[in-house]
């Protein structure tokens, strides 16, 4: 996904965002048993919240171990299990996708880099594929949507964000447990909306640079990407609306240990994200705080 899916670390207890920490740091080892190293680079907190989300109520066992990122101290990290092993499945195939879907939208030397990211994924993209087929076929079929409704220049954020947050739903598809399977089904799809729609926001200016496809600067007639704030205002409103419709969703379900997490997350940092977007400074935070975190992850470890 694209990184906007952050818990609050800063504001949380120094248990529960070590407890974070840690799915994080497995998450990066299972990619890489799973896949080999290059798909350890795809990592990011927006699939460390997928994997947080498909997890047990309870934590499991932890180990430690050295990594690239830290070789000197071992790092406690959680063990393999089956949320893990589906999270790493479902993000490789979704940073394909995703990359494949950059390099379309780009033209031949500008998706460049596309194409040669997505060439050295595609070995762990295809065995993903066969592990989660629905999930595989899903994720194209609602890219393809997407696409035609890119060419049509849809001026619906509404259709545009469906076909996304019908793919990120479709992740819970496997998921044990018919009422646990809904509950997650619905927080994931108005998740999917919301990072769809933060994304288009995110990407207003550039976009307006390109001349690439956005439905939000379609929908409310923006010129050069700059808001007005009438137009701000009602966006801002339709993204606390799908926070509002996750929180519900998140409230019908005991997430165990991990409900911390989980509150910090949806009660704060989404609308943390949703603002820093709004106001043009997502991008500086997201440089200086991904620097900084992972510093203090290593001065912890």
């Amino acid at each position: 996904m694209y990184g906007y899916v952050r818990p609050p670390l800063g504001a949380l207890p120094e248990e529960e965002t070590e407890r974070f920490r840690r799915v994080y740091c497995g998450l990066c080892h299972t990619l890489g048993r799973r896949y080999g190293t290059a798909a350890r680079f795809i990592l990011n907190y927006d699939f460390t919240f997928l994997a947080v989300l498909l997890s047990e109520p309870t934590e499991g066992n932890c180990c430690k171990s050295r990594c690239l990122v830290s070789p000197v101290r071992r790092r406690c990290f959680q063990s393999s299990n089956n949320a893990l092993e589906l999270a790493a499945d479902e993000s490789v195939i979704l940073a394909y996708w995703q990359l494949r879907d950059g390099a379309a939208d780009h033209d031949w030397l500008h998706g460049l880099k596309y194409r040669g990211v997505s060439r050295v994924l595609e070995p762990a993209y295809r065995k993903a594929a066969s592990l989660r087929p629905g999930f595989d076929e899903r994720t194209r079929r609602q890219l393809e949507l997407l696409g035609r409704l890119e060419t049509e220049q849809c001026s619906s954020i509404d259709r545009a964000a469906d076909a996304f947050a019908a793919l990120l739903k479709a992740a819970a598809q496997e998921v044990e447990g018919p009422i646990r399977r809904r509950v997650l089904e619905q927080l994931l799809y108005h998740l999917g909306r919301w990072v769809y729609l933060v994304d288009a926001a995110d990407d207003l200016k550039k976009d307006a640079v390109s001349g690439n496809y956005n439905p939000v600067a379609l929908r409310f007639g923006l010129e050069d990407g700059v808001w007005t704030a009438e137009a701000r205002r009602e966006f801002a409103a339709t993204l606390d609306h799908s926070i509002h419709m996750m929180a519900t969703a998140f409230e019908l379900w005991d997430f165990g240990v991990w409900t911390p997490v989980l509150e910090s997350t949806l009660y704060t940092g989404l609308f943390q994200v949703g603002k820093a977007v709004l106001d043009g400074t997502f991008q500086a935070v997201r440089r200086g705080r991904i620097r900084k975190n992972h510093k203090n992850e290593e001065e912890t470890t």
